[in-house]
This record gives structure tokens, C-alpha cells and sequence, in this order.
């Protein structure tokens, strides 16, 4: 088969890779229709992966059909539409029966594409370990876009959401527009925010967010722009998707006393400078974490289906696998308007 393996910083490509086995009973394989590039897949590209490893299978994100099940998928049979979680776990235990695959009891949570541990999606077929549990059929009345969204942008951004303790009629803030920000933006409003500051320091991704009903403001005068707002109250909640120290950095300043930040964006930094002493005063709630895909499942389908939500909306470009590289290239450049990229097989 053909897939897009990790090669170096910026050096993604479109090569033979050996086809998915079975690797167990429980396993099923899937050939991809589509599959995006998330946020994070931007850290391998850019050389700041999360392992050593060079030419494996990137991305984690897909939908497809089921060619092939073990012995021991029942839910799942040749032919089956189908969505996979980005967030993997063993599908047996409590937790992650329970949509908690970040307390899989036999430590087996873990994310297609980020080494040969488990070879990513961007390919023309995929292994999906545990497939009863880590994949699912589409939903009825769902359009393969609105699934794919599923597998990981929209679940991610709905539990940066849940956990910044939102409440009916509060003043949210969202700190990057990527695709993940801007599905924050929109589900910030469905969890009944009154109002919603969208901050970026892209022109292009602030009026996206001004186009859902949002405040959108440059990065550079967020802070003081939301005191004058709120007369010195600021945020009562704060979701970060971009995950640098600067942002996180902003997303503590502009959180208000007794206010809650959620960090959803990937940050690897080994010392950043948390201001413990003005969180302390002002009794800030901090969270930060990953997101167990399948545990939003049961809120977010009905959400799309009743057109709620549509996630669809932020999808700008689709492209084949065989140019994945050049997607690569555009979503990290932000060029033509690059904001969520799908490939197709």
C-alpha cells in the first residue's frame, strides 16, 4: 500500500509502506477514504515529535470501510462505514468501557501515527487494535466530513470545553483558531455562553471566529481588550488550543478570579514559567490533558445530527494522499487559507 511516513523535520512523503495484518483476534482493518492532518501532526512534521523513530505511518484521524476482522470482533463486519478514535485503548477494562482510555487499566491507551508503536492513519489501510471498542460505525445521518471531525478535532475541543467548567451566561475566552479553536468557539455557544472572545493573530482565523458570533481579538491586545470589556473581571473560563508557552502564558492572565483555564494544545516545554502567586490570589482552577475520543461520542452525534454543530464547516481543503506532502506544506505555512486539511485515498 502507499502511506505518508515521517522522514525529518518537513519531510513528509507518499511511500510504499507494508499492507496492516491482523495482529490479533480482536483486530480489524480498515481501508481509508479519508483522513486529516491535525494541529499535533504539526510537531512531528516540524521535528518536535514524540519519539526517535524515522518512517512510520503518520496521522490519526480517518474514516473508511472494514475489509478484514479477527476471530474476535463481534460489532464489526467487510464492509461496515466506519470512524476511528484517535485515542486507543484496550477496550476491556472499566475505564475504558467507561470512554476513559486516559485510566486504561492495562495501560494500553495510546495514538495511531506518533511511532511504530502503532503506525498512523494517513495510509491507505489501517490495524485498529481492540476494533469493537476503538472504531465506530458512522452515525445515521452523518456525512463522512462530520465523522471524521468525530475522530478526534471535535471531541478534543468539546473536552477542552467541559473542562473549563462553563456555565450558562458566562464570559468564555478561546485562545487559538485552529480547527480545534474554532470548534471550541462554536461549542462554547452551545454550552450557553453569553459571550465568547476568539484570539489569534491570524486576520483570516479571527474573522471565522467573528462569523460564529464571537469577539475576535489579536493576541497582542487580548488582554488589555478584555479588561476594558469586562471592567477588570475578566474570563470565567479560558480554553487554550494552540499549547505554547506564550498562549497558555495569555490564557492564565486573562482568566478571572475563581476562573478555570483548560489546556487542550500539545506543549512539550520542560520548564515553563507557571505564575503560581496571581493564581494563587486568584483561585484559579488549571487543567490540562488529552482528550478520550469515544467518551464525547454519546453528547457530540446528536449535537451534529440536529445541526447544533457543524464541524464540517472548517474543513478548507482535500486533497489526495499522493499529496500529502504538499498539505503538509500549506497547513504548516497557513497558506491559502489552509485551516483543516483532508486527504483522501
Amino acid at each position: 500500500m502507499k502511506a505518508l511516513l515521517y522522514q525529518g523535520a518537513r519531510d513528509i512523503r507518499f511511500e510504499s509502506f507494508p499492507d496492516p495484518e491482523l495482529a490479533d483476534d480482536r483486530d480489524a482493518i480498515v481501508r481509508m477514504s479519508k483522513c486529516g492532518i491535525c494541529g499535533s501532526d504539526l510537531h512531528i512534521y516540524q521535528g518536535h515529535g514524540f519519539s526517535a523513530d524515522f518512517g512510520f505511518c503518520v496521522g490519526h484521524e480517518a474514516v473508511g470501510e472494514v475489509v478484514e476482522v479477527g476471530r474476535g470482533v463481534k460489532q464489526l463486519k467487510p464492509g461496515d462505514k466506519v470512524m476511528l478514535s484517535a485515542a486507543v485503548g484496550c477496550g476491556a477494562c472499566a475505564s475504558c468501557l467507561a470512554g476513559e482510555i486516559n485510566r486504561c487499566a492495562n495501560h494500553a491507551a495510546s495514538c495511531y501515527g506518533l511511532s511504530h508503536k502503532l503506525e498512523g492513519c494517513q495510509a491507505e489501510a489501517i490495524r485498529v487494535p481492540a476494533a469493537d471498542f476503538n472504531v465506530a460505525k458512522i452515525p445515521e445521518g452523518l456525512t463522512e466530513d462530520q465523522a471524521l471531525m468525530l475522530t478526534d478535532n471535535l471531541p478534543t475541543a468539546w473536552h477542552g470545553l467541559r473542562h473549563a467548567d462553563i456555565r450558562p451566561g458566562a464570559t468564555v475566552a478561546v485562545v487559538g483558531l485552529g480547527p480545534i479553536g474554532l470548534l471550541a468557539v462554536e461549542g462554547a455557544f452551545v454550552l450557553g455562553a453569553a459571550r465568547v472572545f476568539a484570539i489569534d493573530l491570524v486576520p483570516e482565523r479571527r474573522a471565522i471566529a467573528a462569523s460564529l458570533g464571537a469577539i475576535a481579538l489579536d493576541a497582542k491586545d487580548a488582554q488589555a481588550q478584555i479588561a476594558e470589556a469586562t471592567h477588570g473581571e475578566m474570563c470565567e473560563s479560558v480554553v487554550e488550543a494552540v499549547g505554547a508557552d506564550a498562549s497558555i502564558a495569555l490564557s492564565l492572565k486573562i482568566a478571572g478570579r475563581m476562573g478555570t483555564v483548560s489546556v487542550i494544545g500539545v506543549n512539550q516545554s520542560r520548564s515553563f514559567d507557571f505564575p503560581m502567586g496571581v493564581s494563587f490570589m486568584k483561585n484559579v482552577t488549571f487543567r490540562i490533558g488529552t482528550c478520550s475520543v469515544p467518551r464525547w461520542w454519546p453528547e457530540l452525534i446528536p449535537l451534529i445530527q440536529a445541526g447544533k454543530l457543524k464541524p464540517e464547516r472548517h474543513i478548507t481543503h482535500e486533497m489526495p494522499l499522493s499529496a500529502g506532502a504538499e498539505a503538509y506544506r500549506l497547513f504548516d505555512a497557513r497558506e491559502a487559507g489552509a485551516l483543516k486539511m483532508v486527504m483522501t485515498s
